[in-house]
């Protein structure tokens, strides 16, 4: 092997460099979580490598993206390295995996099971720290045409306007309606409040003719079904 050769080899870049390079060599695909965390912030402190950095806060978060996409602005600043504009680069990158996993696919598909209807909003609720309270409006073909966020709440509980929701309804010519809300807590057990609000909104919507085809409860990467669970 030659010096030129030798030099350029992945392995006599500097650690830093070394995600960085191997995504161009080799492609996205074989880069660990930790790797393309380290090209996210570019540089680690004087202790660690970006990659040695990355890890720690990887580690943090249970080697698991979604606990990591749950730690805030503030909590990723406590590691030695990361400030506030590392922070926000691995925030917007995270954000940015929720929506494109949020988009609608080239194929539609209908929503045949309370697993499809959570997995096609799942990535809306799935990290805030706060309770959210969203509609999905589906055509006679269960295909969902539009999802709506109603209101946004404590951490405990959120307000919910029945009226509006069948508004919305109307205005888009719904078939049928799918109702979710988030618990911050990971509880998805349903309140009585809970229960309360799935009655009224599904009394509400019989009259203009639209059908409650469920309600969601999303939370710790479960959700709770009110179909599933003969509350419907």
């Amino acid at each position: 092997m030659s010096n030129k050769t030798k030099s350029n080899s992945i392995k006599n870049w500097s650690e830093d460099d070394q995600p960085r390079e191997k995504l161009i060599v080799q492609g996205r695909s074989v880069l660990s979580n930790a790797e393309l965390i380290a090209i996210l912030i570019g540089s680690g402190s004087k202790k660690q490598s970006a990659v040695e950095l990355a890890k720690s806060i990887l580690s943090f978060s249970d080697n698991n993206l979604t606990q990591l996409g749950k730690l805030s602005l503030t909590d990723l600043q406590k590691f030695n390295g990361i400030g506030s504009a590392k922070a926000v680069t691995i925030a917007a990158a995270l954000e940015l995996g929720r929506r494109r996993k949020n988009e609608s696919p080239t194929k539609i598909i209908s929503i045949t099971s309370s697993k499809k209807a959570y997995e096609a909003m799942v990535a809306n609720l799935q990290d805030l720290d706060h309770e959210e309270f969203w509609i999905a409006l589906l055509n006679q073909a269960n295909h969902i045409t539009k999802t709506i966020q109603i209101s946004k709440g404590g951490v405990t509980s959120v307000t919910v306007d029945k009226k509006l929701i069948c508004k919305h309804a109307i205005d888009h010519l719904a078939s049928s309606i799918i109702l979710y809300h988030n618990h911050p807590t990971g509880n998805l057990n349903a309140s009585k409040q809970d229960i309360k609000i799935t009655e009224a909104i599904k009394e509400a919507a019989n009259i203009i003719d639209v059908q409650l085809l469920d309600h969601i409860i999303v939370g710790n990467n479960n959700y709770f079904s009110f179909k599933d669970e003969g509350l419907l």
